[in-house]
């Protein structure tokens, strides 16, 4: 794990590995990053062109993005760490019960942020691209988007140009108190980018550049 962890960091920045270590030697306490893997359990999301499910991708990525948050020295909190959803027992509408679990597990915990990951879906095959969307209003959740977006974006290299955009029909952009962020990661209608988001390496650099824009977030808040 240790040649791996090397690799990726060598392959992708040593300047951010830098940056880390600056704020940590000014910072007290840990920063807290709920990262929250969309959908679960009985709820799959988007189908892919492929038929993969959207549920599975998003907590692939979003394990990897723990274990790299980790190695930087973050406490992370997950949602979710296999195919569960999050809603009580009994209860009739389990979507909703799923996403208000979701927003108090981010204020039992205190997160600092949260990195919710998605995939996207549209009916135009062609449209591909991995995006951040954050609540309208939120100054802090703008400056995560869209230092998330820059690292992001140099990774999705079917469609690059995409910016980070408010977007508040999100529940959980809404709700949560603490800067929040929705990561569609790329597009599974896309025949090509549903590909690569199955894919173990291209997962893995999506989750890198995440984390990317999470430690330049934190540089400059912290």
């Amino acid at each position: 794990m240790g040649i791996l962890m090397i690799a990726i960091i060598y392959s992708f920045s040593t300047r951010t590995k830098q940056e880390t270590i600056s704020v940590y030697n000014q910072t007290k306490d840990k920063i807290v990053v709920m990262v929250d893997a969309g959908h679960g359990g009985n709820d799959p999301g988007k189908v892919s062109i492929n038929n993969d499910l959207e549920k599975d991708i998003n907590l692939q990525i979003a394990l990897k993005l723990e274990e790299i948050l980790k190695g930087q020295d973050i406490e992370v909190v997950m949602t979710r760490r296999d195919d569960s959803a999050l809603y009580e027992e009994g209860v009739s509408n389990k979507k909703n019960s799923d996403m208000r679990k979701r927003v108090e597990l981010s204020k039992e915990k205190n997160a600092d942020l949260i990195v919710s990951i998605h995939s996207n879906s549209y009916i135009e095959e062609s449209v591909c691209g991995a995006q951040v969307f954050y609540f309208k209003g939120s100054e802090d959740g703008k400056l995560l988007a869209e230092s998330i977006q820059d690292d992001i974006s140099k990774v999705s290299v079917l469609n690059n140009k995409r910016v980070a955009k408010v977007n508040s029909d999100y529940y959980l952009l809404r709700n949560v108190t603490a800067p929040a962020v929705i990561v569609e990661c790329g597009f599974l209608s896309n025949v090509q980018e549903a590909a690569l988001l199955k894919n173990n390496e291209y997962q893995r650099k999506i989750a890198w550049s995440i984390h990317l824009g999470i430690m330049e977030y934190i540089n400059k808040k912290y």
